[in-house]
């Protein structure tokens, strides 16, 4: 048996945007990805989170759900839009109310919350001053940090200020592929630290004024990054610095990467670092870092790309639905290499899944076997990296209803629970029940070692 930590939070993730719906109900105002999503061109299928999973009326029925998958751990975000409409001044009581409600009800079904602050639906009104360009943007985050705090804290005990900076800036800022949908490198440096900096204030607040209430982190997406060959070391170093250590180093060392900011100096990439800033930072100190990991990196040099570096796929490598590579060997290498390195930190996996076809049913279930696959083969390296010290205490399963995936719309099913857009019916896949036999059991059977020949087989697309 490779079991598991007694007290271990085994749980799922889901964000706002993605399944909430109810986009014009109780005073909720307009957030960059109603904006985006209703911009054409823009989402690969066309739809957009206006219902969603309609999460916001079925929410008492999903939390009956995870209660039956034996969860003991939910991560959920707290909609900026739902709490200021106008991101800032006049407070929307009907929208505090709603996470209240949330909150009571997984606590009285055992379930822990964790609340995310912010998983990516900024109010259009706080874009419309400059978004996460704008300094002031970080003072807006504080305060609404302050109203959640202030009507949550006396219930909920676990925090995430942010969830994956890197994706806010990179994806939002410098490629234009997610909400608010600008391609300009140079706002993605800029937009980082303004989001370094809310953390920050949010960390700072929480010290200050709500420190009964628990432990606060924050979510990173992390991937372990490996040379393709013994001359592209380089190469590995500046992607490592720029998917990891950029977001790693001031979270918990308090400084930027010395080397990343040469790099990006010299590409004109720069961030508006002001006098205090980085004390800023070193002053925040978190509990617990929240690790999102889904895929490696494997990097050759590349001339003609900025960076000097391009990832690739080995042409024989599995890949999910989404075109990443299934490695999960490189979830151990993670971990170990965050514990090394960054003076052991408490980590959550805060997400981890794979987007499937499942399209195969039987019995009315869908038997998506690639998806257990994956989900078993990354358990058994997160319960490797335990056996080697890393103080990982969680487990948040993303996700657990198929949902809008963001610029791929309902194209992508990463759920353990099925539903079909529009419809809205819940069906517990089969990847659901095992996840809960792993809870009901506190680990996996030796029966299920990756390391055996595997008990069913990949049917993913390989790359092209």
């Amino acid at each position: 048996m490779f079991e598991f930590p007694s007290d271990f939070r085994w749980g799922t993730a889901t964000a706002s945007y993605q399944v909430e719906g109810a986009v014009d109900e109780d005073g909720r105002g307009e957030s960059i990805w109603d904006r985006f999503t209703h911009t054409p061109g823009t989402v690969e299928d066309r739809t957009n989170g206006d219902v969603a999973c309609d999460h916001y009326h079925q929410w008492r029925d999903d939390i009956r759900l995870m209660a039956e998958l034996g969860q003991n751990a939910y991560r959920f975000s707290v909609a900026w839009p739902r709490v200021y409409p106008e991101g800032r001044g006049r407070l929307n009581q009907p929208g505090i109310d709603f996470y209240s409600r949330l909150t009571d009800e997984l606590l009285a079904a055992g379930i822990e919350p964790t609340v995310t602050l912010y998983h990516w639906d900024l109010p259009q009104a706080l874009q419309d001053r400059g978004g996460w360009r704008n300094r002031d943007a970080a003072k807006y985050f504080t305060d609404y940090a302050h109203a959640v705090f202030s009507a949550l804290g006396d219930r909920v005990r676990k925090w995430i200020t942010l969830n994956e900076p890197w994706v806010i800036s990179h994806l939002g800022y410098g490629q234009g592929v997610h909400a608010p949908g600008i391609a300009d490198p140079a706002a993605a440096i800029a937009a980082s630290h303004v989001l370094n900096l809310a953390h920050a204030g949010a960390v700072r607040l929480f010290r200050s004024d709500f420190s009964h209430a628990g432990e606060i982190g924050i979510t990173l997406s992390l991937s372990p990054i490996y040379p393709l060959t013994d001359r592209d070391d380089d190469a590995a170093r500046v992607a490592d610095g720029y998917t990891n250590r950029w977001f790693l180093d001031p979270v918990l060392r308090g400084a930027y990467p010395q080397d990343m900011t040469e790099v990006y100096a010299a590409l004109g990439w720069v961030a508006d670092i002001r006098e205090g800033d980085m004390e800023q930072l070193a002053g925040a100190p978190v509990d617990f870092l929240g690790v999102n990991h889904y895929t490696r990196q494997l990097v050759t040099r590349a001339a003609d790309t900025p960076l000097q570096y391009r990832a690739v796929i080995p042409d024989s490598a599995p890949t999910t639905e989404m075109g990443w590579e299934i490695y999960a060997e490189g979830l151990y290498d993670l971990l170990t290499r965050v514990h090394r390195d960054y003076g052991a930190p408490v980590m959550y996996i805060t997400e981890n899944g794979i987007a499937c076809r499942d399209t195969v049913i039987a019995d009315g279930v869908v038997q998506d076997d690639d998806r257990i696959d994956y989900l078993r083969d990354h358990l058994f390296h997160a319960w490797r990296a335990i056996q080697e010290g890393v103080d990982l205490r969680g487990y948040y399963l993303w996700t657990l209803i198929d949902n809008f995936e963001w610029a791929r719309g309902f194209t992508m099913r990463f759920g353990i629970v099925g539903m079909a857009p529009g419809k809205l019916e819940r069906v517990v896949k089969k990847s659901g029940y095992w996840y809960r036999d792993v809870i009901d059991r506190g680990g996996l059977p030796e029966t299920e070692d990756p390391r055996s020949p595997p008990q069913s087989t990949f049917r993913i697309s390989q790359p092209e």
